[in-house]
């Protein structure tokens, strides 16, 4: 990974992932730990966390914790903070990237559907933020960073419920980052627009269809793994300290253009 922050910009701090197993979220653990962070990362399958904790480690000569917990139940958020807090003696960053997604029209989407999508990344995200408030953060303060998406920024097809719950994302972030920035807590998000070396692009989005998307972005491509992780890195850091309550927007200006380009799929 190319950074352009120093190696020690994150020396000594704690952080606890979801979502850590892959994707963007193994990408922002993989940053913390280059950086010099210490990091616990949480998903529902322990054999993937395992394998990601070991080759992230081995990576970057870090220490990174694997925690089996479904950001949709309380206690098992509780316990695996309690471990992440037990491991490394302390709690400063807090990540929420767990989500849930797939294409579907809304004449055809599921109550059940549209209801799991927001568990996992509207309830799982306050689950997370307040368990992690309790537990740590209203007594040392630190940062929380809630990872959003473009989807709401205009409309986008067949994306009504993870539309709905990402908006409901950045009102969370909105609302605790005026609660609590008095305790010391910056909560802030990050919105990527497509990233192309992720596996929900390559699931979500037609392989005859990134051409025509990537044209209709601006900057002219999709974004990267590490380009997302950068923007966590300076949110996280005593660079962003007087960022709070603010989505960050990483999509090569594509919402500036509207949904356009998202409605090809």
């Amino acid at each position: 990974m190319k950074s352009v922050f120093r190696d020690d910009c994150l020396a000594g701090r704690v952080a606890f992932i979801t979502g850590g197993g892959s994707g963007i979220c193994k990408g922002i653990a993989r940053a913390f730990l280059a950086h010099g962070a210490k990091v616990a990362i949480a998903g529902r399958k322990q054999e993937r966390l395992d394998a990601t904790a070991k080759e992230l480690a081995d990576e970057t000569s870090g220490e990174c914790l694997p925690v089996a917990a479904d950001v949709r139940e309380p206690k098992a958020i509780e316990a695996a903070l309690d471990a992440c807090i037990e491991r490394f003696g302390k709690l400063d960053l807090v990540v929420n990237g767990a989500a849930g997604n797939f294409l579907a029209p809304a004449a055809q989407l599921s109550y059940n559907g549209f209801r799991t999508v927001l568990e996992i990344d509207s309830m799982g995200t306050y689950n997370v933020c307040r368990a992690s408030f309790d537990k740590a953060l209203q007594a040392g303060g630190g940062v929380i960073i809630n990872i959003s998406a473009t989807l709401h920024h205009g409309a986008t097809p067949l994306q009504t419920h993870a539309s709905a719950a990402k908006a409901a994302v950045d009102s969370i972030t909105r609302s605790l980052a005026a609660e609590w920035g008095g305790l010391g807590i910056r909560v802030v998000g990050i919105a990527p627009g497509p990233i192309g070396d992720t596996e929900g692009v390559s699931r979500l989005v037609p392989a005859g269809v990134r051409e025509k998307m990537e044209k209709g972005i601006p900057l002219g491509r999709f974004g990267t793994i590490d380009e997302i992780a950068n923007v966590a890195v300076f949110l996280a850091s005593d660079a962003g300290s007087l960022v709070t309550g603010e989505t960050v927007i990483a999509d090569g200006g594509q919402c500036l253009l509207g949904s356009g380009s998202m409605g090809l799929m």
